[in-house]
């Protein structure tokens, strides 16, 4: 195509022109911590998520560390207009996540205020989550969390605004008696998962699992 010799595809972290279906070259791909560990680990992402709110399983797919490629690449996700990003890290999340016999009932992402989701363009969570739907055959809702205030990034705020998140979220639909997997990009702090987490599970006899991108480590 003219189209891939004028605009190559180029790797996300060093520019080096890669397939057209690639993220990454195979020496950026190598400095990607992931987690390696099972959906059902006693895992430091699981162990983070009990402090905050009751919590069956916890996922992570990397590790978020500072400089390098994984903060780029959900950077690049959420601020570069590279919304296709979410559908590579799905495949990623595929192999290696198994549920085993523990499989969510509903897929949900934490949802962008209406306000900075037209900003934005799309919520970089939705392609991720309907990639995840569709490979493991689990439903998902988008519009099952709503997000009542506009706030500016998490990474623009400091520590103190990133607590401030009472009443930021609610349900909009009667739910109970289901498992929830609720998703994010990156767990930090916690406390906007666990905000959400808390509506879901005084809704009703809820069950909430975790999903994110990657964990602040």
């Amino acid at each position: 195509m003219i189209a891939d010799l004028l605009f190559p595809n180029r790797c996300i972290a060093c520019n080096r022109i890669i397939d057209a279906q690639l993220l990454t070259c195979p020496l950026c791909m190598e400095q990607i911590h992931f987690t390696h560990t099972g959906y059902l680990d006693d895992s430091f992402m699981k162990q983070k998520c009990s402090l905050l709110f009751p919590v069956e399983n916890a996922f992570a797919l990397m590790n978020f560390e500072k400089e390098n490629v994984s903060r780029r690449i959900i950077h690049d996700l959420k601020y570069r207009s590279r919304e296709h990003v979410g559908r590579i890290l799905a495949g990623w999340t595929t192999g290696q996540l198994d549920f085993q016999d523990q499989k969510p009932d509903l897929l949900v992402p934490v949802p962008l205020h209406p306000k900075k989701l037209k900003e934005r363009g799309y919520n970089q969570l939705h392609l991720f989550t309907e990639s995840l739907s569709a490979f493991y055959n689990i439903p998902f809702d988008h519009e099952l969390i709503k997000r009542n205030h506009y706030s500016k990034a998490q990474a623009l705020k400091d520590k103190q605004h990133r607590l401030e998140t009472k009443n930021t979220f609610s349900i909009t639909q009667a739910i109970s008696g289901k498992h929830i997997l609720l998703i994010d990009d990156v767990f930090t702090t916690g406390n906007t998962l666990a905000t959400v987490a808390w509506e879901i599970l005084s809704a009703g006899n809820n069950k909430v699992s975790i999903l994110v991108m990657a964990v602040d480590v």
